[in-house]
């Protein structure tokens, strides 16, 4: 996240600065925990919480919709790097990702409640879907687009429908399934999806 400095703010990365905004950042993501909707969240509440003055806040975040997107953006891990040797070890390290964020069990709870104000607050969701869900949606769409071009995938294959396959799985099983997420199901997940994505045989 970009910290925003004042006159006499001390360089970033300094040891108090980065406790307060850790403080600050748990405390949007307890709060909203709790129950409290985003329309609800105040930065006086987030303050309260993390022990530090609304002057802290602002500092860093011009408004709470920028505060709760990056608080939001905490709960997913970074996209994990890919070999680039196959489509099928590629394909599960991205689901095993999504496994492993839907395993926070706090983290699903936090983005189902935010989430569900979306239409009250649609700059916030527009934000974060562009900070913490594109780029895994880029990723998986060159993972598929590599494979076409490899011939690994099938070549009239329908890449967005197959993108919506895949994740959309997952995210039926983070929501769905059960509690704990078996530790091999990415892998099932793409073994069964690229039985109907192979090319024909020859």
């Amino acid at each position: 996240m970009t910290i925003q400095g004042t006159g006499t703010a001390r360089p970033a990365g300094r040891p108090r600065s980065e406790k307060a905004e850790r403080a600050i950042i748990e405390a949007t993501l307890d709060l909203i925990a709790e129950g409290m909707g985003v329309s609800e969240l105040s930065i006086e509440a987030i303050a309260s919480r993390a022990g530090v003055g609304k002057t802290t806040i602002y500092r860093r975040w011009s408004n709470k919709e920028d505060l709760v997107v990056d608080a939001l953006a905490t709960l997913k891990a970074p996209l994990p790097p890919l070999a680039g040797v196959s489509v099928r070890e590629d394909l599960i390290t991205l689901l095993d990702a999504m496994r492993a964020d839907s395993g926070n069990r706090r983290g699903r709870c936090v983005m189902n409640i935010a989430m569900s104000e979306a239409d009250r607050h649609p700059r916030l969701t527009e934000r974060f879907v562009e900070r913490a869900v594109e780029p895994r949606r880029r990723a998986l769409r060159e993972v598929l687009e590599r494979g076409v071009a490899t011939g690994e995938l099938r070549p009239d294959l329908d890449v967005t429908l197959a993108m919506a396959i895949l994740s959309g799985t997952m995210m039926w099983q983070s929501k769905w399934g059960p509690g704990d997420l078996p530790e091999d199901l990415a892998e099932r997940v793409v073994d069964m999806v690229l039985a109907g994505m192979a090319p024909p045989a020859a």
